[in-house]
């Protein structure tokens, strides 16, 4: 069994930044795909970013293309998503979760994934 603990979310104005942090335990994360989605009021929960047990492959929705970064420390069994260039339609709920599937267009649903954190807010105001 693998706990999750989201944190770094917040309130943040239109074109700054936050960082959220994703904290596991009981199982190494190196040995998951780690992903972060993210859950509007009254939508879908819709994928965001996602990267590989090593780090060195990543993929992001496009609608956070270059703006969003993925990136996860394994020795210190934390994962992360940095997040610049914020605007309203970024206001969610951001929950991070890991999948044993290695890659593959799979990981970009949300059924794939086994663990989930509880999420963090963040709110962009404009």
């Amino acid at each position: 069994q693998v706990q999750l603990v989201e944190s770094g979310g917040g309130l943040v104005q239109a074109g700054g930044s936050l960082r959220l942090s994703c904290s596991a335990s009981g199982r190494p994360l190196s040995t998951y795909t780690m992903g972060w989605f993210r859950q509007a009021p009254g939508k879908e929960r819709e994928f965001v970013a996602v990267i590989n047990w090593s780090g060195g492959i990543t993929d992001y929705a496009d609608s956070v293309k270059g703006r969003f970064t993925i990136s996860r420390d394994n020795a210190k069994n934390t994962g992360y998503l940095l997040m610049n260039s914020l605007n309203a339609e970024d206001t969610a709920v951001y929950y991070c979760a890991l999948t044993r599937f290695i890659g593959g267009s799979v990981t970009y649903t949300a059924r794939a994934y086994d663990y989930w954190g509880q999420g963090t807010q963040v709110t962009v105001s404009s």
